[in-house]
């Protein structure tokens, strides 16, 4: 049997906490579309929220961080904060444009971090300034959960905040790659 570059590392206690995020989408879903419960799809956001930190955290500290984890942990919290969006932007309509951008923005860095991995086998794992995008849409749709009353003026601040920051770790993350390019091209040269 043919083991693949991912073998052994699809049941570690971060990439389980992963796919535990993964499963708290649809009860967010059901809870803020259904059962119209904000407070209590701002918990469960907040418990998603705590295992993102809580799995990193493990993953580092004992040593667990794998390419399997660097693909699967970023891509639950992309699919969890494009959930959000979506309930959000019922309510708030300039949410849209921050759906939108981080959709755009997601596929972009999907498609670069694709082609980085195809023209090096590396796989590249978050930077601060992605984790500080994520941190600041969390606390962004936290907000629009829990103070569902926000003056206009205040929601708008709030979402612009958060599509500049996207658009901040966007342009990083490009940096970042032309850069490891650089760097990968010029170690095929030696």
């Amino acid at each position: 049997m043919k083991q693949t570059r991912f073998h052994g590392q699809f049941f570690t206690i971060p990439n389980i906490l992963s796919y535990f995020r993964f499963l708290l989408i649809p009860v967010f879903l059901w809870l803020y579309c259904f059962k119209h419960s904000y407070i209590a799809a701002a918990l469960v956001m907040a418990i998603s929220g705590a295992t993102d930190v809580v799995d990193g955290w493990i993953a580092r500290h004992f040593h667990l961080v794998t390419d399997w984890g660097k693909i699967i942990d970023p891509f639950a919290d992309k699919l969890t904060q494009i959930a959000i969006a979506f309930c959000l932007a019922w309510r708030y309509p300039l949410v849209w444009v921050l759906m939108g951008l981080l959709i755009c923005k997601e596929f972009y860095m999907g498609l670069i971090g694709l082609i980085f991995i195809k023209k090096t086998t590396h796989v590249e794992g978050a930077v601060w300034y992605g984790k500080a995008a994520t941190v600041a849409f969390f606390f962004v749709a936290l907000i629009l959960l829990i103070l569902p009353d926000l003056p206009a003026a205040a929601v708008i601040a709030l979402v612009l905040a958060e599509c500049g920051m996207l658009l901040l770790s966007m342009v990083l993350y490009t940096l970042r790659y032309l850069r490891l390019f650089k760097e990968y091209q010029a170690q095929e040269i030696k």
